[in-house]
């Protein structure tokens, strides 16, 4: 098994390219560092047998005060180092975390239905500090312990080639044990990584849906879901401490025992009166052995960050590497359209060979108010998705005003699409920023002059702070009719050249009913409409209605027209449904 995966690490340094110049320093500052931790050892030998054992206090005293100058010096490399290795590593994961947000705003929907929102929320946040690790705690603190445990070795070689030969051979002995450690920690770091990924995606899931938890009383249920997902969470990191509390007791004795062996047999060589080891040298390997070992027993413990950091990158890098955007290739800029829709001969299915809409033809003139009716999975809300392109057709084509809506780029063709769900989704912002979204061409004063011809105005300003009013997390604050307005309003300000309502009105509460009915007029008036709604004056209204049946269309017509075919299935969904509407 590798230690890590070479090409993730490669894929994440091609971000350090724009930084190279800050990259140099670290460098550096790594290698002052390492040469100033090496040099106060060799300074304390020397003042041990120049200064100390002759009393040469005046000597003592300007050594000392030299071996204070290299102090400075290598804290002040150990803050340059650190703090301009973290900076780096935060500047390269903020465009790393840029690059993947950008990605995933451009995926088809398709790839939604697919994937848990906890899993991506993991990758953008949590996986994406993890990568941080590599260049703050993983990558540059390893490679300054290589260089300091190199420049150590050549110290204690020039100083004491004895001592230093007993050092080197308890030193493979630690490099293996390290290198099982690592090995292990990678599959450990890996199931550590997958169980955050599912504790996420859970939490994530059952706090959006905690209606219908408490609505179905799954409390209990779902809790005990949670302890079992928690549980293998909690083992996964179990798995890991237990490697750690085995590796650094070993390399702890290690150390010890090499200390302990230098000690015993530099002292027996000063006895015995060999010249080669002296009392300084002694008093220079109990700092210069910590030196050489601590930074070994830290490389095994940075590699463990590194490979976290690595493993997140590959996990973030899946995603970056995804190909589910919607095939960008129109060159044409959406003018403002005139209406005509047609639809030819279009199949789509969202499972490969299970066909959801199955040969639609359908021909919209400008300025037309078309109804789409039938029962749920009839295909309805997928025509609408297949128009603005958020799915890819399997055979046909749609057309406005004659051109293929693929050969459109995808944003200004959307800009000319103003959609309207039933299941209204608000930011947790101001009333005004979620008409707005921000658009910079959509002024505050055009915002209260449409609200006001729409005639929501007066509910707005009924709000505490009117249209700076805070809906909280999804509009929580709001009714789902209170909502729906809001979404009418945005809808019109975006000026679009043709308006959906995608069973916008169902969601209506009896006290917005005018409200509703007044904006529904002004938001259809002259502008080619398509409405997906069971609210029975739009359906009257409209003219044309179209009849929808797992896939096809059955009927079409006004609704005189429609209902005059008999048994037709408007007809019988009239009768069954809408006039039932009127008696109540």
């Amino acid at each position: 098994m590798k230690l890590f995966n070479s090409a993730s690490l490669r894929k994440t340094m091609e971000y350090a390219q724009p930084y190279k110049k800050r990259f140099r320093w670290v460098i550096f500052f790594a290698i002052s560092l390492s040469i100033f931790a090496a040099v106060r050892p060799y300074m304390l030998k020397e003042t041990v047998n120049q200064y100390l054992q002759p009393r040469d206090h005046h000597g003592l005293l300007i050594y000392i005060g030299l071996m204070g100058v290299v102090l400075i010096l290598e804290v002040s490399s150990q803050f340059l180092f650190t703090y301009w290795a973290s900076w780096l590593g935060q500047d390269i994961v903020k465009d790393i975390r840029e690059k993947l947000f950008e990605k995933i705003i451009a995926f088809r929907m398709s790839f939604f239905d697919k994937e848990p929102i906890g899993k991506l929320v993991t990758r953008a946040v949590s996986d994406i500090e993890s990568i941080a690790s590599i260049f703050s705690q993983g990558l540059f603190m390893i490679l300054s312990d290589f260089l300091k445990m190199f420049v150590v070795l050549g110290f204690m070689f020039y100083m004491n080639w004895k001592l230093s030969c007993i050092v080197v051979v308890t030193m493979p002995i630690l490099l293996y044990a390290t290198r099982v450690f690592q090995l292990s920690l990678k599959a450990s770091f890996q199931e550590v990584r997958t169980q955050i990924a599912n504790l996420n995606t859970f939490v994530q899931e059952r706090i959006s849906g905690m209606l219908i938890v408490q609505l179905f009383t799954r409390e209990k249920i779902e809790y005990e879901k949670f302890k079992e997902i928690n549980e293998k969470h909690n083992q996964a990191w179990i798995k890991n401490i237990l490697y750690n509390s085995i590796f650094f007791p070993i390399a702890d004795i290690l150390s010890s025992l090499t200390l302990g062996i230098v000690i015993w047999y530099g002292g027996i060589s000063i006895v015995e009166g060999d010249s080669i080891t002296t009392f300084g040298d002694l008093f220079a390997y109990t700092m210069l052995i910590t030196m050489l070992f601590n930074p070994l027993r830290q490389i095994a413990d940075k590699f463990n960050v590194m490979q976290m950091g690595i493993i997140a990158a590959e996990r973030v890098f899946e995603i970056l590497e995804t190909s589910e955007e919607i095939e960008n290739k129109g060159k044409l800029q959406a003018p403002s359209f005139k209406g005509f829709i047609d639809i030819t001969d279009v199949h789509f299915s969202y499972i490969k060979g299970v066909e959801v809409l199955k040969g639609i033809n359908l021909h919209i003139k400008a300025g037309q108010t078309v109804a789409i009716v039938g029962s749920s999975g009839a295909g309805k809300s997928t025509i609408i998705n297949l128009l603005n392109r958020f799915y890819t057709i399997d055979k046909g084509k749609i057309c406005i005003d004659g051109i293929n809506v693929e050969d459109f780029e995808i944003s200004s063709l959307r800009k000319q699409i103003a959609v309207v769900l039933q299941d209204v989704f608000l930011f947790s912002d101001t009333i005004l920023n979620n008409i707005t979204l921000y658009n910079p061409k959509i002024t505050r004063e055009f915002v209260i002059e449409s609200a006001k011809k729409i005639g929501i105005h007066d509910f707005i300003e009924s709000l505490p702070n009117g249209y700076d009013y805070n809906v909280k997390e999804r509009g929580a604050t709001l009714s789902s009719g209170q909502r729906q307005l809001i979404a009418f309003l945005r809808a019109y300000v975006s000026k679009p050249s043709i308006l959906i309502l995608d069973e916008a009105t169902s969601s209506i509460d009896s006290h917005s009913e005018e409200l509703l009915q007044k904006a529904t007029d002004y938001l259809t008036h002259n502008q080619t409409s398509i409405i997906i709604a069971h609210r029975l004056a739009t359906i009257v209204n409209a003219d044309i209605i179209i009849v929808m049946d797992k896939g096809r269309i059955v009927e079409q017509g006004t609704h005189d027209e429609l209902l005059s075919i008999e048994k037709g299935y408007y007809s019988n969904l009239y009768n069954s449904q809408f006039k039932k509407s009127i008696l109540l």
